[in-house]
């Protein structure tokens, strides 16, 4: 059966790899890139490696929801205008944080796939929710009429005008990888999961050996 986590990761590397090979990136977009690979093909990828063969399940809902939220905040606190400045002054700080966007995707991963089969429904919803919080983020940095982060990242020896023009532009651009890559993943292994568990309800409400079906089980 199709892993979601694999798939999901295999449709952000195709869209980004077409993407990329039409726009050149800036600073901003560049470091989306990067988070994109992180959060959304590199830790699905290895969640669903560690858990392929093993026997691993029966994880409760809290531990899904805790990592949910995790990702979320950091997400968001990363691309606060005066966090951003602080880590772009410091690229210790900068590495560190994009080790941990990573770990919390990771987190948020392998809670999903290993999410108890009674409470398996509630992955869609936190996948669903992910990805709405994802878009909204994105939206902002599409339609900012303005840098949100100032020249941050850009060249200082070039004309005003045109670093201000070029820092929107890479903003908008960071915008649409996210807005493309990032609701993509989580809507493809939501759509997985959703077939998964239609799937296994009709499995499981079929006939028995004898014809009969199985009521009350």
């Amino acid at each position: 059966m199709t892993s979601p986590a694999f798939a999901s990761a295999t449709a952000v590397l195709l869209t980004g790899a077409a993407v990329l090979l039409v726009y050149d990136l800036g600073h901003f977009s560049t470091h989306m890139v990067l988070h994109v690979v992180s959060m959304n093909i590199i830790a699905p990828s290895v969640a669903a490696v560690i858990i392929t063969g093993r026997h691993i399940g029966g994880t409760r809902p809290i531990w899904l929801w805790t990592a949910t939220f995790l990702q979320i905040t950091l997400l968001w606190t990363w691309h606060s205008p005066a966090v951003h400045d602080l880590l772009l002054r410091s690229p210790a700080a900068g590495l560190t944080f994009h080790a941990t966007l990573l770990l919390a995707a990771l987190f948020f991963w392998l809670s999903l796939l290993t999410t108890s089969a009674a409470s398996r429904w509630q992955t869609i919803p936190a996948l669903l929710l992910t990805g709405k919080l994802t878009c909204l983020l994105a939206a902002l940095l599409i339609f900012a009429p303005r840098t949100l982060y100032g020249l941050a990242g850009h060249p200082a020896d070039a004309p005003e005008r045109f670093s201000l023009l070029h820092a929107l532009e890479d903003q908008h651009l960071a915008g649409l990888l996210m807005i493309t890559a990032c609701p993509l993943s989580y809507l493809v292994a939501a759509v997985i999961i959703t077939l998964q568990l239609i799937t296994r309800e009709e499995t499981s409400a079929g006939p028995m050996r004898d014809g009969r079906l199985p009521i009350g089980r």
